[in-house]
């Protein structure tokens, strides 16, 4: 059982973060931090879509607004 967990560990520190060690170890900060950007700029994105629905939502009017809308309050 034990080499079960042994053959994971390899396939992920020896293969699958082989390209982070790469970027890691980079002299360039703008090129290790490349994974980090990408990242920053589809989470952009994804929040300007997500305030686009709430927006297009909220001009139809289909929010319900009153303050029993859940049971909470």
């Amino acid at each position: 059982m034990s080499n079960l967990f042994y053959g994971i560990e390899d396939l992920f520190v020896n293969v699958l973060f082989k390209p982070l060690d790469a970027l890691r170890f980079m002299d360039s900060w703008w090129g290790a931090n490349t994974l980090n950007w990408l990242f920053m700029i589809i989470g952009a994105i994804a929040m300007v879509y997500w305030m686009g629905q709430l927006k297009k939502f909220n001009d139809n009017n289909e929010e319900d607004k009153t303050s029993t809308s859940h049971s909470f309050l």
